[in-house]
């Protein structure tokens, strides 16, 4: 009796997965496969066990198999693979699984820019008098809160973000001391220089993000 794991497309399915999974830790990746291999191989085991009986009857009648073997069909496998998930399918959870993450989905163009753009205003903002700052700092919370809120970008690239969100808040002081004390004292032009300076990193940020969700829109057809 032929196992089921022999099968062509049951050892094609198997390696598409271990491929698709190459970023997983060997161990993680290994325990995925052995509980496929064991989900398989009990969907199929019936299959097996009613040809194997078949095949008896058969050989009582003089009209066995020649070589013995029970053999499942095709559309069978194909149905218990269906059933299973497809390997990007099985991928993609293990991987988020792994990360901590879910796997990104896509979002409305609109929605998605409305998160950019509160990302990078929060400098900008600044140059308001009086209540510059105090909005920037609104505008920077509502940024992450759609950031860690919305589908399109994994966890990692939330993270990445985040940093460059914040990273005025560390930039702007650091450019403003150093060009007081290349000027001789913190003046309008020079502090107005250092936001500008600052606002490099959002906006970098804002473009990866926006490709990244662009990209993610054409591949899914959204």
């Amino acid at each position: 009796m032929s196992s089921p794991l022999s099968h062509p497309l049951v050892r094609t399915f198997l390696s598409s997965v271990e491929r698709r999974t190459a970023a997983l830790p060997a161990a993680w990746r290994e325990e995925l496969l052995e509980d496929l291999r064991e989900e398989i191989a009990a969907a199929l085991a019936d299959d097996l066990a009613e040809d194997a009986a078949g095949d008896g009857d058969a050989a009582g009648d003089g009209d066995a198999l020649g070589d013995g073997d029970s053999v499942i069909g095709d559309e069978r496998v194909r149905q218990v693979l269906d059933w299973i998930g497809t390997p990007e399918e099985i991928a993609a959870d293990a991987l988020a699984e792994e990360s901590g993450s879910i796997p990104p989905e896509p979002e409305d163009a609109g929605a998605t820019w409305v998160t950019l753009g509160l990302a990078v205003l929060p400098v900008p903002l600044c140059l308001v008098p009086g209540v510059g700052i105090p909005l920037g700092l609104v505008a920077a919370l509502g940024a992450l809160v759609r950031l860690w809120r919305s589908a399109p970008w994994a966890r990692r690239e939330k993270r990445q973000a985040t940093l460059f969100v914040l990273s005025p808040l560390a930039t702007v002081p650091v450019l403003a001391v150093a060009l007081s004390l290349a000027f001789d004292g913190i003046s309008a032009p020079a502090f107005v220089a250092s936001l500008l300076i600052a606002l490099t990193l959002p906006v970098v940020g804002a473009i990866r993000l926006a490709r990244s969700a662009a990209r993610l829109r054409e591949q899914t057809g959204a």
